[in-house]
């Protein structure tokens, strides 16, 4: 279990993120779909990462420092807030150099061992979603995992949502709003963050 958060630092880009030496687990998805919002949950402390209701107000990547529990052993890990895709209202000069460098923060840093797709539960057939699936897959390492988790699943009915998990078998639905799959959640990245398997 998560028991305790705080924020480290943020970075515009991998040269001036700082070295942790830590598991990192990012967190990534469109504009508006509830990174913030979730990691706050996660972490019960609804303070720790600042969201906003303006899309794209995520700017720069930032970083927490979480200390976890699992059976008697105490551990730490990263979460990283990913500035979010799509919506931000900016120049087209700046988005191309938000992506340049996001792209390289992603591929590049070999800390990362979890990614966290968050995807709208609402509209799970976006191109945005259908192409930063793919994208991370392109680049996946050995030692790297990825989890589709939906967010705002509340907002399903029973039939929607088993339809929604027989198309992504292994994915998660949360709700911040009803507090609903974020134990789940919360296991999940703990075990990957162990590199233990459920199975």
């Amino acid at each position: 279990m998560i028991t305790n958060a705080k924020f480290l630092t943020s970075a515009s880009q991998i040269d001036n993120a700082p070295d942790l030496a830590l598991t990192e687990i990012a967190f990534l998805g469109r504009s508006n779909v509830g990174k913030s919002s979730l990691i706050n949950t996660l972490c019960k402390n609804k303070n720790l990462a600042k969201s906003s209701s303006t899309p794209g107000k995520t700017q720069l990547i930032n970083f927490f420092e979480v200390d976890c529990k699992y059976n008697e052993d105490k551990f730490k890990v990263i979460f990283v807030d990913l500035p979010g895709f799509g919506y931000a209202k900016v120049s087209k000069k700046t988005k191309e150099i938000w992506n340049k460098n996001l792209d390289e923060f992603l591929r590049e840093r070999s800390s990362i061992k979890l990614f966290v797709h968050l995807i709208d539960a609402r509209h799970y057939q976006l191109d945005i979603d259908l192409n930063l699936d793919e994208y991370l897959n392109s680049f996946l390492r050995a030692d790297q995992k990825k989890i589709i988790v939906f967010t705002k699943s509340d907002k399903l009915n029973q039939s929607q949502k088993a339809k929604l998990l027989n198309t992504y078998k292994d994915a998660i639905l949360v709700s911040n709003l009803k507090k609903q799959g974020i134990d789940k959640l919360e296991n999940k990245i703990i075990l990957e963050s162990l590199g233990i398997n459920e199975n």
